[in-house]
């Protein structure tokens, strides 16, 4: 059984553990334990934002975690959702976990009235782009541009 809930300041190393897994298939970020760790927190500590654990039954061990924070959106003319990580423990994918908290944190959106989520997805990584084609995401014509500050 696996139990999906709000993340709390304790499972912060557990999800830190989790972000350098995804940050290994995402070459665009840095695996920089400091600094997730910090963002983590921010999010924690937002209102706007929604961070989910996916815990074992025996509430031992943080299996994946999904965060969404919001923005607001000229086009939309209101909030809408950034899906910010989502991230399965490599020795726990296609269980149905992704799903899970997916599924929770639309609930938490739709509880904020956002009207979209969106997020981003390095286009080398095939299986979570499967995976959000299964889900019903679409793809869009934007790409996505930085600059560091």
């Amino acid at each position: 059984m696996i139990n999906i809930r709000l993340a709390k300041p304790e499972d912060v190393p557990q999800m830190v553990i989790l972000l350098k897994a995804l940050f290994t298939i995402e070459a665009d970020f840095e695996i920089n334990p400091d600094k997730q760790s910090q963002g983590l927190k921010l999010l924690l500590g937002n209102d706007k934002a929604c961070v989910l654990v996916a815990e074992s039954n025996d509430h031992k061990k943080i299996l994946g975690m999904c965060s969404l924070q919001t923005v607001i959106s000229t086009a939309e003319g209101g909030e809408v959702g950034l899906l910010e990580d989502l991230i399965i423990d490599a020795d726990y994918r296609h269980q149905g976990i992704a799903t899970k908290l997916l599924t929770e944190i639309f609930l938490w959106a739709e509880q904020q009235g956002l009207t979209r989520i969106q997020l981003l997805a390095d286009k080398t990584n095939t299986s979570a782009l499967a995976f959000y084609e299964q889900q019903h995401w679409q793809s869009t014509q934007l790409i996505c541009l930085k600059q560091s500050l």
